[in-house]
């Protein structure tokens, strides 16, 4: 069956400027964790970063919904990558200083969270709304497959000039990206006067609450935020400092978790066609948990490669079935709204999380942390097994009519 997915004039121009960036996104993935590790080697303080950047989107997310749905999507779009190329510069120029790398990663995050908030309402504007779960896949994984580059040039460029300068290039992608952005078109969409950020904030979240799966799935990912933020952090340290790797090698492994992120995104739409989406999702879930205590396991570079791969498949798959779902029942003018309440929740326990994780992995060691781990995390998918998202009957999924966009109640499956 020959599938072809419906798009609205724009979309290549955000397919391309976003492929730029996560090609420079990820000389900043290796050069950072690295950076830190080279100052104070610690994989706390690694964890620790992880956590300052998922605080800045948290702190953004509570106004970002009001944002974006108030402003125009592609200025505000260009903006945030403008302001990432501004802040990103900063660290070639002014040197690796410790409180700068936190300054920065916290800064950043927030611009980025902005961004991703606008880029999946933007998204939805330019896709066919029964389209949206092929869409997302396909545009994931030829991200992922920008990123098969990045992390081997990242760990040259790092190997070679230093980590600042793989982060220098992070700053032009997204210059570049911002440029592009400029001759974006996206359709008009409503724009209701702002009630005050917090009101904003909390009508996305009455909405999620509404309905009875995504009141669900938000329960469900907030600990998967908790659990797994801190885990490329610790898949870092694990190649870097227990098995003995250089930089190089580092790259190579967040290499082989693209090829697992551009697989995913590949068949995400197919896996969601034929398993529905309640058997896509739990599987994913009952996926990474064992891999996460597979990683604990792992003896050398090429296994963790492989455990890596897996994990960022099941991640791709979960996350993209997650977000289209949200799409699909949103209504356009609320996207934004939703999408930073839901955002915001998710986020809220992750930099406690990554503390928790990388501080556990630091006194326990990477094996006893990820088999803990891992078996928190298997109750997810198991405790969704009783609620409503293991209730949506197959072929009765969500679904939009594009010409009516009229909105399917999917939170009382027959």
């Amino acid at each position: 069956m020959t599938y072809v997915v419906r798009v609205r004039r724009g979309l290549g121009v955000l397919w391309a400027t976003e492929v730029v960036s996560v090609v420079g996104s990820s000389f900043t993935l290796v050069a950072m964790p690295l950076l830190i590790l080279a100052a104070t080697g610690s994989v706390a303080q690694m964890g620790l970063l992880t956590g300052v950047g998922t605080a800045g989107s948290l702190v953004t997310g509570l106004v970002g919904g009001m944002i974006v749905d108030r402003m125009d999507r592609r200025w505000l779009m260009v903006g945030c990558n403008v302001a990432r190329f501004a802040l990103l510069g900063l660290v070639p120029l002014l040197g690796p200083k410790l409180w700068l790398l936190y300054a920065v990663t916290a800064l950043s995050a927030g611009f980025g969270m902005l961004f991703q908030i606008a880029y999946v309402a933007v998204v939805a504007g330019l896709v066919g709304k029964a389209d949206m779960t092929r869409a997302n896949g396909r545009m994931e994984a030829t991200y992922a497959l920008a990123s098969v580059l990045g992390p081997v040039l990242a760990g040259l460029v790092a190997g070679r000039f230093g980590p600042s300068a793989a982060i220098a290039v992070d700053s032009i992608s997204f210059g570049v990206a911002g440029l592009a952005l400029c001759v974006l078109r996206i359709p008009r969409t409503e724009r209701a006067p702002s009630s005050g950020a917090l009101a904003d904030f909390l009508e996305g979240a009455r909405f999620l609450w509404a309905q009875p799966v995504l009141r669900t799935m938000t329960f469900l990912l907030t600990p998967v935020i908790f659990l797994s933020l801190g885990l490329t952090d610790i898949l870092i340290f694990h190649v870097r400092h227990d098995l003995q790797q250089g930089g190089q090698v580092v790259g190579y492994v967040l290499t082989a978790a693209a090829a697992g992120t551009i697989a995913g995104g590949a068949l995400v739409g197919p896996l969601r066609a034929r398993l529905g989406f309640s058997r896509a999702w739990i599987g994913s879930q009952v996926l990474i948990a064992v891999l996460i205590m597979a990683l604990g396991l792992t003896q050398n570079a090429i296994l963790a490669g492989i455990v890596a791969a897996g994990f960022s498949f099941g991640i791709t798959v979960g996350g993209i079935c997650s977000m289209s779902l949200r799409q699909q029942i949103t209504p356009a003018h609320l996207l934004g709204r939703v999408t930073s309440a839901f955002w915001t929740i998710h986020f809220s326990l992750g930099p406690v999380g990554a503390a928790v994780v990388t501080g556990l992995a630091g006194n326990l060691g990477i094996r006893t942390t990820c088999l803990l781990v891992g078996a928190a995390y298997l109750a997810i998918p198991v405790i969704a097994c009783f609620t409503p998202v293991a209730r949506i009957p197959r072929g009765q999924e969500p679904h939009i009519d594009d010409a009516t966009e009229e909105r399917q109640d999917i939170s009382r499956p027959s």
